[in-house]
């Protein structure tokens, strides 16, 4: 099987651009599959050509998967992983995934490594978050390096907003969301609009981005979007030309935006990326962000979405409106002796982070030194 594979490799993500739209043109399953984000992510985060991996398999001379890849120093080894790490929900090698089926699991590990041996310079490949289940099929990943499950991808998949009403509201749920929503309306007249104009976008997403910063700081949780300096991605992914289709959910208060949803579309599926909502404790009681998301599920499936992603990781609103739990796993492909060892390790650490989450104490204790690292580590420099 390895000899009807024909693998190459290359530095420049314009090389690839037809295979990739090729391979996504009716769906992605996430903005990490998305051929303009990752071009902007790149731009943005100035990640120079050395650091970049384009890794395309052809069979019978048609391409039938692509690994766009990145290599960065992790804790002392050079590691080959996806681009925008943990920014976005789940990740999966860019593929024409009847065809992955077709293989069956040999022909897939013979893919797999024809493709992992091109990967020169690193010490191992780190593919986090990918998906058990994609398109309908199972197991396509398998035969891909080491896994080890980790967490899980929440989504609605529904054909209107009756439909979703029906199964994911029950009497005392509608009835709640009611009296949320008056204790909201007592306050002044609510608004809610989508918004994808780039300059009532750019006023949007400053405001998202001051309401996230307050409540990570209430939290004590790490700012990403400000440490890791991706405020002016998220507003430049808006701008004209950038090839992205950001929509934006703005509820608003006697005209004032009291919460927002940032949002990316693909065909007929859409991505939640970061949702935010005033930390004013006398909106608060009306829950803003809960009446934005109602809001949001009363419109988006009639206007012909077929799924609205809401990323990974549990929340009470994913298990409020999420009918589809789809588990994620990181895979591990040791290269070198020392890349070995190490995927040993963060394997334990990863199994010890999933343990620690799910214990109150531990996970606090835990936050605490996370806070003491960050207030130590050096300000990030301008590019990577």
């Amino acid at each position: 099987m390895t000899d009807t594979f024909t693998v190459s490799v290359t530095t420049r993500i314009e090389d690839v651009e037809a295979i990739w739209r090729g391979l996504t043109t009716e769906r992605i399953e996430s903005p990490g599959q998305s051929y303009d984000f990752i071009r902007l992510w790149i731009a943005d985060r100035k990640i120079a050509p050395h650091d970049q991996r384009y890794v395309v398999a052809e069979l019978k001379g048609e391409p039938i998967a692509l690994l766009p890849l990145r290599r960065r120093r992790m804790n002392g080894l050079q590691v080959y992983t996806w681009f925008p790490s943990s920014h976005v929900g789940c990740y999966a090698p860019i593929s024409d995934y009847a065809a992955l089926e077709r293989l069956g699991p040999e022909g897939r590990r013979a893919l797999w490594q024809a493709m992992i041996t091109q990967l020169e310079g690193a010490d191992a490949v780190y593919l986090r978050s990918i998906p058990t289940e994609i398109a309908g099929y199972h197991g396509l990943f398998d035969e891909l390096g080491d896994a080890l499950a980790v967490d899980v991808l929440y989504r609605a998949e529904f054909t209107s907003w009756e439909q979703c009403d029906q199964i994911q509201r029950s009497r005392s749920r509608r009835k709640h969301d009611r009296q949320q929503g008056d204790r909201l309306a007592a306050l002044g007249e609510i608004g809610f609009e989508l918004v994808t104009d780039p300059v009532a976008g750019a006023e949007a997403i400053g405001i998202m981005f001051r309401q996230r910063s307050a409540r990570f700081r209430a939290q004590g949780i790490r700012d990403i979007f400000v440490c890791d300096d991706l405020v002016g991605f998220y507003h430049r992914a808006m701008q004209p030309g950038s090839g992205v289709d950001v929509r934006l959910h703005v509820l608003r208060l006697e005209g004032e935006i009291v919460a927002v949803r940032y949002n990316i579309v693909h065909a007929d599926r859409m991505f939640c990326l970061i949702s935010s909502m005033s930390d004013d404790p006398r909106i608060q009681i009306g829950s803003p962000g809960k009446q934005c998301l109602l809001r949001v599920m009363q419109s988006v499936f009639d206007q012909g979405y077929t799924m609205f992603d809401m990323g990974s990781g549990f929340t009470d609103e994913k298990r409020h409106w999420c009918n589809v739990q789809t588990p994620l796993r990181q895979h591990y492909i040791g290269i070198t002796r020392k890349g070995r060892a190490a995927v040993g390790l963060h394997r334990n650490f990863q199994r010890l982070r999933a343990w620690a989450k799910a214990h109150p104490t531990i996970k606090n204790g835990l936050r605490h030194f996370r806070q003491i690292a960050d207030r130590l580590r050096p300000s990030r420099p301008t590019s990577e």
